[in-house]
């Protein structure tokens, strides 16, 4: 099972659509069994996926390691696509980890998805624009990470901290890969073409080909709670995160 983190410090691009448009594709169109792990308090991969409840077992239990990762997911209606949801029980989970001495609070996920590992290929962690603990343990548990990253100033500041980040994590996870910042929000206008073009030739991070054209019809999927491939399967937002899975496929 490959796991991939989701992340950005900034809030506002696109990085719970990213996360589930990426997975939607592996499991629909290409027949892979993904796991999504919502790693933020607001649950919003949960609720886009009608499974937030304070009720069920979540990931708060699972890093307070009150149920185990096979007990906490939840079957999504898509076949090969299942969740660890999320709710406002992880922020008293965080203090909690934070202040347990008696264990390594930073491998906590990354010991309890052994369990689940042989039934899926991937693992896709959509993180809160944060560095709690939960967080933590969702960058020490990862192969892979993927920041979206909308074209602003704002945007490129919070990448050079994401950057630092990773290399920090390193100390406990040191082959995790930086595998690359996926552009989001994409208008075709002169802001975000020269921002790309600088993003591209004078930064040093790896930056996928593939950028997701900014269209209202992500904004209405979210109200639907359908991913965008199915709600709009012709717009241009549609089209661009089939070509990113692909890309990110390496066909």
């Amino acid at each position: 099972m490959k796991i991939i983190s989701i992340i950005n410090l900034k809030g506002g691009v696109a990085k719970t659509i990213t996360t589930i448009n990426i997975g939607h594709i592996l499991a629909t169109k290409c027949g892979q069994r993904v796991l999504f792990i919502d790693n933020d308090k607001q649950g919003n991969t949960s609720k886009f996926l009608g499974l937030h409840n304070d009720n069920d077992p979540s990931l708060a239990d699972l890093l307070t390691e009150t149920v185990t990762a096979s007990t906490a997911i939840r079957k999504t209606e898509y076949p090969g696509l299942d969740i660890i949801p999320a709710n406002m029980h992880l922020l008293k989970a965080n203090l909690k980890i934070m202040l347990d001495e008696t264990r390594e609070q930073q491998t906590i996920l990354k010991n309890a998805l052994q369990q689940v590992a042989s039934e899926y290929d991937y693992c896709i962690i959509d993180n809160a624009p944060d560095i709690n603990m939960s967080v933590i343990n969702g960058l020490v548990a990862a192969d892979e990470v993927i920041i979206p990253l909308k074209i602003d100033q704002f945007g490129f500041d919070g990448l050079k901290e994401i950057a630092e980040q990773i290399d920090q994590i390193k100390e406990f996870n040191p082959g995790i890969n930086f595998r690359g910042c996926l552009i989001t929000q994409y208008a075709n206008n002169d802001v975000n073409s020269q921002g790309e073009a600088h993003l591209r030739e004078q930064t040093k991070y790896p930056i996928f080909k593939t950028h997701i054209r900014r269209t209202d019809k992500v904004d209405e999927s979210t109200f639907a709670r359908r991913p965008i491939i199915e709600y709009s399967p012709r717009c241009n937002a549609a089209k661009d995160y089939l070509s990113f899975v692909k890309e990110y496929l390496g066909e």
